[in-house]
């Protein structure tokens, strides 16, 4: 606690001896969006030659430290722009552990997969998801049960297109799981379209034969159209 003290007292009258504006140049060259990680990112924007940083859903105004450095107090961190190569780094401290924290700026006009998602592109988010895996197949950002929760979420909402073209991407990802077919089944039954929805179970059981989710699903289904 002392030291954490001591480092925002000494940030805190660096600044005092700091304009909190920016020159023009800095100001091009550092606005933009950067990737936090391989799915969500940082804006950087200005506001009267003041930078502010937006983070989820957070509108943060960081302590100018000097002309390329800025203290965020809200995450007890330092951020430092190299406008040459294009990115932020966190400065090096003990609870980093030894890791490097550097976010690059996005192209003009690049986008995440999820933000292709929430424009209805499902095939660019899918060629973005694919490129994460084929980088890092661990990146929590691609996990299957991340994706299969958003699609019910969809489903809660009776977007049920979206929904299917989140499974979708989720089969394409994860082609052996039964529960990516058994999840496209579900919303095929949302849907009415109990043809497919029987199709996609099956698919799910062919994988895994014990799934008893979907076991009942085409037995819940079948039963209806008996009657």
């Amino acid at each position: 606690m002392k030291t954490k003290f001591f480092f925002l007292s000494l940030i805190l009258l660096i600044t005092s001896c700091t304009t909190n504006k920016n020159s023009a140049d800095f100001i091009e060259k550092a606005s933009g969006r950067y990737y936090f990680n391989a799915d969500e990112v940082i804006e950087v924007t200005f506001v009267e030659d003041i930078l502010f940083v937006k983070w989820r859903n957070q509108d943060l105004e960081p302590l100018k430290v000097n002309d390329s450095s800025f203290y965020v107090k809200e995450l007890n961190e330092k951020m430092i722009f190299n406008t040459k190569e294009n990115k932020i780094e966190l400065a090096e401290k003990r609870e980093h552990e030894g890791e490097k924290y550097v976010f690059k700026k996005l192209k003009a006009g690049e986008k995440t997969p999820s933000e292709h998602l929430a424009e209805g592109n499902f095939e660019a988010a899918l060629q973005g998801y694919k490129a994460i895996k084929e980088k890092d197949s661990l990146d929590p950002v691609i996990r299957e049960r991340n994706l299969n929760r958003l699609g019910y979420q969809y489903l809660r909402d009776n977007q049920y297109e979206n929904a299917l073209e989140v499974f979708k991407i989720n089969i394409e990802l994860y082609p052996n799981s039964s529960n990516t077919y058994d999840s496209t089944g579900d919303a095929y039954a949302k849907m009415k379209d109990t043809t497919m929805a029987i199709e996609y179970y099956k698919k799910a059981l062919a994988i895994n034969p014990e799934n008893r989710s979907s076991k009942r699903a085409i037995e819940k289904l079948r039963s209806k159209e008996k009657e």
